[in-house]
């Protein structure tokens, strides 16, 4: 069991100026699943590989468990590494895979299998042990990939991007099964992801990176319901949040010419600022169609069943701009439809500095 921790630990590629990790200060604990995630670029991958070992720390501190790991190699930092695309060797056994590193480690074959059985076991790879890697489905790869790191029992696991080579379906399968997997375990995991539904389902916390900076770390309701700023506003949920310009209504914040409902706390806090300055916030699922709002016209319809997304496109301060409405059900809404849009749910204000507005 380990716990975590970057101090200020920044990357500098040569060549470049800007950090790919800049001033990183993060702390996890032991037995925790945190999730590193952002966009193409945002340095999520890079502080992984800090953590593994892979990559030079120009600047700051990483330490497991107190001891300063920053200048240690990959091998003595006692962590294991799941990658993207499985790295098993094809002439070997999942067994073979299994055990290679405990072989290189010099333990014992009797050892050996007994800790690939038991992780086999854990695993529900037990019939496949004598299978090459080609004759095993994507998700059974990723099952031996999990394995061969189960077996060294290493202090922390480190995962980067291990479910994006399945489809859509097993994604959503394998993933539940490595949140259940690390809970029984209770082995310290930093898990690296580009797509936000894998965070928020597989998180105890999420830690949200943008351009190397860390914009948030939270608890994934935390994260949903308070965004720091725009970008974790933005980012966090699907379809991501509405965010316009305000318009000034009456001294309050607006949209399309109708107030927004702010508390009189975030209303007051506002008021140190004049509405352009401000940036109105509100889900989808936080919008209605109703007979009273905000008018506009549905351009696009998307029905998945159990709820509907209607985008309507609406005027604000004298320009198009289009809104999503979430729907419960099937709607009957069609496109070319008039429709006005009203407020059933909190609404958020962040200010010039994009940062949230707290009452």
């Amino acid at each position: 069991m380990a716990e975590v921790k970057f101090d200020a630990a920044s990357r500098i590629y040569p060549g470049t100026e800007e950090p790919a990790v800049n001033k990183l200060n993060l702390d996890i604990g032991d037995g925790e699943l945190l999730v590193l995630v952002g966009p193409s670029g945002s340095g999520k991958s890079t502080a992984l590989r800090m953590l593994a070992g892979l990559e030079f720390v120009n600047d700051g501190s990483i330490f497991i468990n107190d001891k300063d790991v920053t200048l240690a190699p990959p091998q003595d930092r006692d962590i294991a590494m799941v990658f993207q695309n499985y790295a098993l060797y094809p002439q070997m056994t999942v067994a073979s895979n299994m055990a290679f590193a405990l072989k290189q480690q010099g333990v014992s074959k009797e050892d050996r299998m007994a800790r690939v059985k038991e992780a086999a076991k854990i695993l529900d790879l037990e019939p496949f042990l004598d299978r090459k890697p080609k004759n095993l489905s994507g998700g059974q790869r990723q099952r031996v990939a999990m394995g061969r790191a189960i077996v060294r029992e290493p202090q922390v696991f480190l995962m980067d991007e291990p479910l994006s080579n399945l489809d859509a379906k097993l994604r959503v399968q394998t993933r539940t099964e490595l949140a259940d997997l690390q809970a029984r375990l209770g082995v310290t995991t930093v898990y690296v992801t580009h797509d936000q539904v894998e965070a928020m389902t597989m998180g105890h916390r999420v830690a949200v990176l943008n351009f190397g900076v860390l914009q948030q770390v939270d608890a994934p309701r935390t994260l949903y319901s308070a965004p720091a700023n725009k970008f974790v506003a933005g980012f966090i949920g699907s379809p991501a949040m509405n965010l316009l310009a305000a318009s000034d209504v009456g001294g309050r914040a607006g949209i399309g010419g109708v107030q927004v409902p702010l508390s009189d706390a975030v209303a007051a806090a506002a008021g140190a600022h004049p509405a352009r300055e401000l940036t109105v916030g509100v889900r989808p699922e936080h919008l209605q169609l109703g007979s009273e709002g905000i008018p506009g016209e549905a351009i696009v319809v998307e029905e998945l069943g159990s709820e509907s997304f209607v985008h309507v496109r609406i005027d604000h301060l004298g320009e198009s701009t289009t809104i999503v409405v979430r729907d419960e059900g099937e709607t009957d809404v069609r496109r070319g439809d008039n429709v006005s849009v009203g407020f059933n749910g909190p609404v958020h204000l962040f200010g010039p500095d994009d940062q949230r507005i707290s009452g």
